[in-house]
């Protein structure tokens, strides 16, 4: 860790600090809650276990002024030709309109899954570049109902 200050403030950097990402999260929750008037986030979880309760694969996302955010999805690997995956989008993506959602958006590594979300109707938004490997993050956003269009929000 390193500190620097004089009689002042003081600056810190070190290791990952859970008390200090509560915070921020927090006061970010607070101050977008006040910018756009929408202070209605919620997470929730779609899980997929075997018969030895053993994880097949699952997704964690949030929801917010009726958007819903992917934040992570992953299927096992032996797994992945059953359709877990679709069926665990689809599963998400309901209980986000369930819950007045009317957009979806995802990230997904060049290394990962970006075609299988657009082959989900997904479309690409735009990419981060830079990450190790030459890889991308790729931005990707689907309308849930007929009346918005992926070009309405991008």
């Amino acid at each position: 860790m390193t500190a620097h200050h004089s009689s002042g403030p003081a600056l810190i950097t070190g290791a990952r600090d859970a008390e200090l990402n509560e915070r921020l999260n927090a006061e970010l929750i607070a101050f977008n809650a006040a910018a756009t008037g929408s202070a209605d986030r919620d997470m929730f979880s779609v899980k997929v276990t075997d018969e030895a309760g053993e994880l097949i694969g699952g997704l964690a996302a949030w929801t917010w002024g009726g958007l819903c955010g992917i934040e992570l999805m992953w299927v096992r690997e032996d797994d992945r030709k059953d359709g877990w995956g679709s069926r665990i989008l689809h599963a998400a993506e309901a209980e986000a309109q369930r819950r007045g959602c009317d957009r979806v958006a995802v990230s997904s590594f060049t290394f990962q899954a970006p075609d299988f979300y657009q082959g989900h109707g997904y479309v690409e938004t735009g990419r981060t570049l830079g990450f190790p490997g030459g890889h991308a993050d790729v931005h990707m956003f689907k309308p849930l109902t007929s009346e918005l269009t992926a070009t309405d929000e991008a």
